[in-house]
């Protein structure tokens, strides 16, 4: 046992409570956040801009503030980069976290404050631990070491005393020692930039920790523990790391990886918990693993706003607070944060699961969806869909991207797949059928749209070969832990330079 355990899992008992109190008193938490913020910024250039000193209550925030994605920050982020302070957020801001979004081939660099860092990213992962031993009170996570699976964490230096890398590269230059000291592989290792060395290393590095759990997305996951099978012979990681209990995801719907992971780990002490961050902060993870909602955090320095989708895209469009969301409907996220992003439309959708406490799911990209026949399909349809099919055919999907086909002439349109299979033990016409079927099941509007094909036919699918993805990923320098394949789009743009790698259409 680590000498660290028994202290650790008094201080986690100790953030339940902590977890608790937000959770009974959310609005009153809320509330508390906005006002912190708003008087930390109130003499910061954008306070003084848009009159924060005047600003009692959210009502006056909204008239203020106007609705801001990357773009119409990017002036004033560029001002802290060329050396200024006290621009965005009050205290000196010297990390960016890059990030190159899931379509886009411009990166953004976010402004990641001290504040930020203490108080939401690392809070958020200390409490995603406490929620797991209070729903695992005698596990044996905190005996090891957590494997982190991050980006590419190359460190580089933007100004004389800025830096900016992956969110996972600033998070380790400035974690405290006794994170080092729970997590594997070494900064060495982990900081290492070309993707494909980078997992060799971690292999070697990793195999012979005592791995307790494990934190990632799903695809590079996977990549890992298959090298290191390899290299150990053996077809069961728990061979290499015999108390391994927990896998922590996050950044893609983990719906059509769970059978692949459940025939990778075949272990009924395997846990799986969710969590929701991205570089702009770190908002919610799964209090409850028989649950699908995760814990919306809420005195984690964001202030949320929640914008309907019929808003969405209007010149002043309207958002709600927290207490006036309902269940089951699709809000644009918009967060303030304590690193000085106001009204920031992050780019996720997502829908409340439960309001008592808040729970939320992310049901897609704001610009991640098929809606070219009133058909409305979003990421979270698609995955519902590919996991049932997958559950019908014994099918294991790596992973997918979809476009519209449009109308031509006196062709009716349809939605055009690629979809990359680790198994395929059906023909792949049965796969397309129960995965149609299943999203008629979930989406009435695609339904209506497929009834006797008069606005869609049947759904166009290749078979993307193995490794396809990866390679596609690869050839535009964006092989890594933070780039993603985009599921849907409505325009064919990377539906078109994807089929150039599908060598067998069927």
């Amino acid at each position: 046992m680590s000498i660290l355990s028994p202290a650790l899992k008094g201080f986690f008992r100790w953030r339940t409570s902590v977890i608790d109190n937000f959770a009974l008193n959310p609005i009153d938490t809320q509330k508390q956040v906005f006002n912190d913020l708003i008087g930390s910024a109130q003499f910061t250039d954008f306070g003084k801009a848009h009159g924060f000193e005047g600003i009692n209550n959210a009502a006056d925030f909204r008239k203020a503030v106007p609705i801001n994605d990357y773009d119409t920050l990017k002036p004033w982020i560029e001002r802290i980069m060329n050396g200024e302070q006290n621009v965005l957020w009050p205290s000196d801001i010297s990390w960016f976290a890059k990030s190159s979004g899931t379509t886009s081939d411009k990166s953004k660099f976010i402004p990641v404050s001290r504040e930020s860092l203490e108080d939401n990213h690392y809070k958020s992962g200390k409490d995603v631990i406490a929620l797991y031993l209070r729903q695992f009170p005698d596990s044996g996570i905190m005996n090891g070491k957590c494997l982190v699976i991050g980006g590419s964490h190359q460190v580089n230096q933007l100004a004389a005393d800025s830096f900016y890398g992956d969110l996972s590269a600033v998070m380790l230059e400035n974690m405290p020692r006794i994170g080092q000291m729970v997590r594997t592989p070494d900064l060495s290792v982990a900081l290492m930039d070309e993707w494909e060395s980078k997992i060799e290393a971690m292999a070697e590095a990793t195999m012979r920790e005592n791995v307790t759990f494990i934190a990632g997305v799903p695809t590079w996951t996977v990549v890992l523990i298959k090298r290191i099978l390899q290299i150990a012979g053996t077809d069961n990681p728990l061979d290499v790391w015999p108390n391994l209990e927990l896998y922590i995801h996050g950044g893609v719907s983990f719906k059509p990886y769970r059978q692949q992971f459940r025939n990778l780990i075949p272990s009924p002490q395997m846990h799986y918990l969710e969590t929701y961050n991205a570089s702009e902060g770190f908002f919610a993870a799964q209090d409850d693993l028989s649950e699908e909602g995760m814990l919306l955090f809420l005195n984690h320095g964001i202030y949320y706003e929640f914008m309907p989708m019929e808003e969405w895209g209007k010149e002043d469009a309207q958002t709600l607070s927290l207490q006036e969301v309902e269940l089951g409907k699709n809000y644009a996220l918009i967060i303030s944060t304590n690193c000085g992003l106001w009204r920031y439309a992050v780019g996720d959708t997502v829908q409340f699961t439960s309001l008592a406490p808040y729970r939320i799911k992310v049901s897609g990209r704001v610009k991640s969806f098929m809606n070219a026949f009133g058909e409305e399909v979003i990421v979270d349809n698609s995955d519902a869909a590919i996991n049932e099919a997958c559950e019908r055919t014994g099918a294991i999907v790596v992973d997918y991207s979809a476009a519209p086909v449009y109308m031509t002439g006196d062709s009716n349109g349809a939605h055009e797949w690629i979809i990359e299979f680790e198994t395929l033990p059906v023909p792949l016409e049965t796969f397309v059928q129960e995965m149609d079927e299943a999203l008629k099941r979930i989406n009435s509007d695609y339904e209506a749209k497929r009834h006797k094909s008069i606005a869609l036919r049947m759904p166009i699918v290749h078979q993307m070969p193995q490794g396809g993805f990866n390679q596609w990923l690869k050839d535009r320098g964006k092989l890594g832990g933070q780039h993603k394949i985009p599921r849907l789009s409505n325009d064919r743009k990377w539906l078109e330079e994807m089929l150039g790698y599908v060598t067998v259409q069927k």
